[in-house]
């Protein structure tokens, strides 16, 4: 595999500075995942741009989705950034663990959103009548999925680079689920 550094502030276009500029004084760093969106010009800010979106979806929600997107692609980079950012939107360990296994016993809605994004990512876009339907009888709408099918999207793509150039993660590393399938 032909292997990928990390690019630094200066090898990136003018653009992407601006960006990593910005990521380091809100964030205090830029993530090695958003440096390396940054190996094209537009790339980085369209992914900022879709990730900060405008959506139906709570914070927990989008994290629910990120988690178990990121179990089911066996991406540990977004694994360990999202288990960073459960923590930070109220996720205990254990409710992470729990996520990251397609279910959420704590909260029957996102337990509904955690089975759905499951089943839909592991089969490639075709969900079960069953989980579709249990989504909208805890309460989704057809815009909160349009909204859950973007946020899958984009852990998709996020998951994908990742896979890709296999960058180092800067994150604490998420833990693994022993014995707990996906």
């Amino acid at each position: 595999m032909t292997p990928f550094n990390v690019p630094t502030r200066n090898e990136v276009s003018e653009t992407n500075q601006a960006i990593f500029d910005n990521l380091q004084k809100g964030l205090g760093f830029v993530p090695n995942l958003y440096a390396t969106f940054a190996l094209n010009d537009t790339a980085l800010g369209d992914y900022l741009t879709l990730q900060n979106r405008k959506s139906t979806l709570r914070a927990k929600e989008r994290e629910v989705i990120n988690l178990v997107v990121s179990q089911v692609n066996e991406c540990l980079y977004c694994q360990s950034a999202h288990t960073a950012l459960g923590k930070m939107n109220g996720f205990t360990d254990e409710q992470i663990l729990e996520i990251r296994s397609g279910g959420a016993s704590f909260d029957e809605k996102l337990d509904a959103l955690a089975q759905f994004t499951q089943d839909i990512t592991i089969n490639r876009g075709k969900p079960s009548g069953e989980v579709l339907n249990q989504l909208f009888t805890v309460g989704y709408t057809k815009a909160n999925l349009v909204d859950i099918l973007i946020v899958i999207g984009d852990k998709i793509i996020s998951n994908f680079l990742h896979g890709a150039t296999q960058i180092p993660i800067d994150f604490p590393v998420a833990p693994s689920l022993e014995g707990v399938h996906a």
